[in-house]
């Protein structure tokens, strides 16, 4: 499995996670609105907070778990992806060298 397969798994189970809270939040909220707990305003006013602080928070997680996930494959040697088209251009140079030296010898 490659980092950015591995990444893109992690962000969608966090993903799915807020989406779960935001699901049972929403529930809670309209039941407390049901019971008269709080009125329509004030549920939808907490349920929109609380929304918006999953949404920073899912933020930090996400480029948190980007720095820690980099940070394990540099550990273990996994090339970035900067480093491997760096080193097909110098392959590809050095084919062409190869080719130019061929042609240069068998004339």
């Amino acid at each position: 499995m490659d980092s950015n397969t591995l990444l893109k798994q992690l962000l969608l189970i966090g993903v799915g996670t807020t989406s779960l809270v935001a699901e049972k939040l929403r529930e809670v909220s309209d039941e407390w609105v049901k019971n008269g707990t709080v009125n329509p305003e004030q549920a939808k006013g907490m349920v929109d907070d609380l929304m918006e602080r999953l949404k920073t928070e899912q933020g930090n997680f996400d480029s948190q778990m980007q720095r820690q996930l980099r940070n394990v494959l540099q550990d273990l040697g996994v090339p970035r992806q900067s480093e491997l088209d760096e080193l097909r251009g110098r392959l590809d140079r050095l084919e062409r060298q190869i080719r130019d030296l061929e042609n240069k010898h068998w004339r």
